[in-house]
């Protein structure tokens, strides 16, 4: 899949150093995969939640943090909307949210 907004994601792991690792292993297993459907979304990540409107909550580095991302299957496109501490997750609204 393609990552848009990746810029999100590497200011965010450049002021939280600890989830760099856990970042570049989401990434990396991101863009090395060609998910056609939720199932297969859902069985390379088992955390992942499907909270509506194309909106995947992943959790990032044991849920310290969490990232929020619409994916498109059948464009293979997935577009970070959201990424921050469980505590700033909680005070969003994730359906509507992009940083």
């Amino acid at each position: 899949m393609k990552i848009v907004n990746k810029e999100l994601i590497e200011k965010f792991a450049a002021k939280h150093a600890d989830a760099a690792g856990a970042l570049n292993r989401w990434i990396a297993q991101i863009e090395r995969s060609a998910f056609s459907k939720h199932s297969e979304l859902k069985a390379a990540f088992p955390s992942v939640d499907y909270i509506g409107k194309g909106r995947y909550v992943f959790n990032i580095k044991g849920n310290d943090y969490r990232l929020v991302a619409v994916v498109v299957f059948v464009s293979g496109l997935l577009t970070v909307c959201f990424i921050g501490a469980h505590a700033e997750y909680s005070r969003v609204d994730c359906l509507t949210v992009i940083q």
